[in-house]
């Protein structure tokens, strides 16, 4: 079941993308997508290959650069902003495939989160003790290097390491992608407990929509470089549109 709608009509949103076009080259990757995210939402990113879904996160990550168009988070313009700022500012990053480092231990992997955040030896043992609170099995393998863990157990690396930025929104390209349908619950499991109990706000890239929708209170659907639907995530699994073109479901 998708999660409980967010009243965000009188809300700043957290995040606020509008009217940004994205060139690589002369190929025009995005065409006047805007978008909302606000404070405590989970919002997903739907579409299929090269719809512009990562572009549409690289841009938010400062890894592209809009044409034009507007990025605001928290009030703040961030288009002039390096990478390093917008984690600064409170925007993390679970990418795609996990990206662990694989020789490093995983308390070293999660200190790495931590590197662009001030803060003495005691905020950082506590955010060490927070993770691994949420995270019983990376407490236990604190030492283990990340390469000889499972797909699964990477992914709530990746997670924990975002957390260590203490942010205030997470940008997850493709969290499922590769994982066995049992971790892949426990995978979308983690991702609502980071925002209930976290109050993180989270913006989900996917390809498998039914599994997004399914946590997710709001959702946007990319086509061709262009938001082409968007809306509740209850109302986009009603939608005959999406129903037929990314839940396999025939609308005849």
């Amino acid at each position: 079941m998708s999660a409980e709608i967010i009243d965000t009509d009188a809300a700043q949103p957290l995040l606020d993308v509008q009217g940004i076009n994205v060139y690589y080259g002369e190929f025009h990757a995005l065409q006047d997508v805007s978008y909302r995210i606000h404070e405590g939402e989970i919002v997903s990113l739907l579409g299929g290959n090269a719809s512009g879904k990562s572009t549409t996160m690289k841009a938010i990550l400062r890894l592209v650069k809009p044409r034009n168009g507007e990025i605001r988070f928290a009030g703040r313009s961030v288009l002039g902003d390096t990478t390093a700022d917008v984690v600064r500012a409170g925007i993390a990053s679970v990418p795609e495939a996990r990206r662990v480092f694989p020789e490093m231990t995983i308390e070293e992997n999660l200190l790495v989160g931590a590197h662009t955040r001030r803060g003495g030896a005691r905020a950082l043992r506590e955010d060490l003790d927070a993770q691994y609170d949420l995270f019983p099995r990376l407490a236990e393998r604190r030492r283990q290097e990340a390469g000889t863990m499972s797909g699964g157990e990477q992914q709530m690396l990746a997670f924990a390491r975002a957390l260590m930025s203490r942010p205030r929104l997470i940008c997850m390209d493709e969290p499922t992608m590769g994982l066995a349908p049992i971790i892949v619950d426990q995978v979308l499991d983690t991702i609502q407990r980071i925002n209930r109990e976290r109050g993180v706000a989270v913006f989900m890239v996917e390809q498998a929509a039914e599994l997004a929708l399914s946590i997710a209170h709001r959702g946007y659907v990319l086509a061709g470089g262009t938001v082409r639907l968007e809306g509740t995530a209850s109302d986009l699994i009603a939608n005959p549109q999406v129903r037929e073109a990314y839940l396999g479901q025939s609308v005849v």
